[in-house]
């Protein structure tokens, strides 16, 4: 079955001031979706391979499918990470923070360096660590660099140019800023309690 482009849980202008229309439209309707379609695409020759028993490219399709699959999630997962005037964390997840950071003001720099230091496109994520049992925040480079095995991610920031340069231009560090004030930790906190179950 194809996978497809979801729907935003909001208003392309929703996000205003922190992130404006015009982005949020072509990030979703144009770069969220090319990624959709790479990864069906790359689904789709993977399957050939597997009727036909011609391998050949199957080196190519597979990194098209790590990419393409984990652009996919990623953007799908950071849509539902935002909302109209958001908060701070709060609840078990802000319980954990505290814990695994020390503090959420501690956190949030973490994170906010995190991002603003990711060596070209990619994201920076809060993440559950399963064997570790903590909080862990991880960069990924392109979509897929320098992941980790048995993680579950919570809160996801793109910090690719297409996400923030009609408004912020080269300024990552503002709009990561900015960021903060649409972070909805409601999907956070459910997400964190459905990871940590043990």
């Amino acid at each position: 079955m194809a996978h497809t482009l979801p729907q935003l849980p909001y208003e392309y202008n929703a996000l205003e001031p922190y992130y404006d229309e015009a982005t949020v439209k072509i990030h979703h309707d144009l770069h969220h979706k090319a990624y959709v379609d790479g990864l069906n695409n790359a689904e789709l020759k993977i399957e050939e391979a597997r009727k036909s028993g011609d391998y050949t490219l199957i080196k190519h399709y597979e990194r098209e499918l790590a990419f393409h699959g984990a652009g996919h999630i990623l953007h799908s997962l950071f849509w539902e990470n935002m909302m109209a005037n958001g908060g701070e964390a709060k609840d078990e997840v802000l319980n954990q923070i505290n814990k695994d950071f020390g503090s959420y003001d501690s956190f949030k720099k973490e994170f906010s360096a995190a991002a603003v230091a990711v060596e070209g496109s990619g994201w920076s994520i809060l993440c559950w660590n399963c064997m570790f049992s903590k909080l862990v925040i991880l960069t990924a480079e392109k979509h897929q660099d320098l992941t980790q095995w048995a993680v579950k991610p919570l809160l996801i920031l793109d910090v690719w140019e297409h996400a923030y340069y009609l408004k912020y231009q080269n300024k990552r560090a503002a709009f990561v800023e900015a960021w903060w004030n649409i972070v909805n930790w409601n999907v956070v906190n459910e997400r964190f309690k459905c990871a940590s179950k043990k």
